[in-house]
């Protein structure tokens, strides 16, 4: 990371820490890209006891140490703002420690596994640089993330598949029919949650979906003839009608379920 925006990262996470509710900030991954990647953005995880500040308290105490914030904005629920300092994009999430402790002391609850969109919460809980903490807490969470037991890894896997099935039969469906705003969004679900279930099966937390295709062919487990299929269905110029990659998706699918 370009020193000015790690100098940038520092101050912000003091900003943030200087809430007594905040018990850890952490830089993203994507922070660390270079400032001319397309992805990059200075992303940080507030992880907070009780909730954070309001929405106008967090924007008047940057723009306090920073000035004005351009294009501030906080999500519905107030629990993530976007803004700009010095140009950079910055996205800060607040995510609440109580809410971690409790979906990982139950684990392996299946009925959370089928309302939740994934394990990227996770990934970003084990993976990102931490720049604050207030206590253990970050340490205890990963040490727990890491003792998480098969029956976890396999009500989710569960819970993709059957998401992967439902969207491959909307796919088929969208291709008779030769619907394609259907069939793209059908295409699109059925790939998340094929990739999804890959994870799952390797016991691996899903990055960003901007990270997925990097990594998905890194799983030490995936089904033969795999990668010439995943990328023949997701590329566009290929010339392949509707049907034919439904065909495709059909193989895919049959392969991600043998895989076990």
């Amino acid at each position: 990371m370009r020193a000015n925006v790690e100098n940038l990262a520092v101050r912000l996470a003091g900003v943030i820490s200087s809430w007594r509710p905040v018990e850890a900030v952490c830089l993203g991954e994507h922070s660390e890209n270079d400032l001319l990647d397309p992805y990059f953005a200075l992303v940080m995880d507030a992880y907070h006891r009780g909730g954070p500040p309001s929405v106008a308290e967090r924007r008047a105490a940057i723009a306090a140490s920073f000035g004005d914030p351009g294009a501030f904005e906080s999500s519905q629920a107030g629990t993530k703002d976007r803004f700009f300092i010095e140009e950079v994009p910055v996205r800060v999430e607040y995510k609440s420690v109580e809410r971690f402790d409790e979906i990982l002391v139950k684990g392996a609850a299946a009925a959370w596994a089928d309302k939740e969109a994934g394990t990227y919460m996770f990934y970003r809980l084990q993976n990102s640089r931490v720049l604050f903490k207030r206590s253990a807490w970050v340490e205890e969470a990963r040490a727990k993330l890491l003792g998480l037991g098969g029956d976890f890894w396999v009500a989710l896997r569960t819970s993709f598949v059957t998401k992967m099935e439902h969207f491959l039969s909307d796919l088929g469906a969208a291709a008779m029919r030769d619907d394609d705003f259907f069939f793209a969004q059908s295409a699109s679900g059925f790939a998340r949650s094929a990739a999804s279930a890959l994870f799952m099966s390797n016991r691996r937390f899903e990055p960003s979906p901007r990270a997925v295709g990097g990594q998905i062919g890194s799983l030490a487990s995936l089904p033969g003839d795999f990668a010439g299929r995943w990328e023949t269905f997701l590329r566009t110029d290929v010339g392949l009608s509707k049907a034919q990659k439904y065909e495709l998706a059909q193989l895919i699918a049959k392969s991600v379920l043998i895989l076990g």
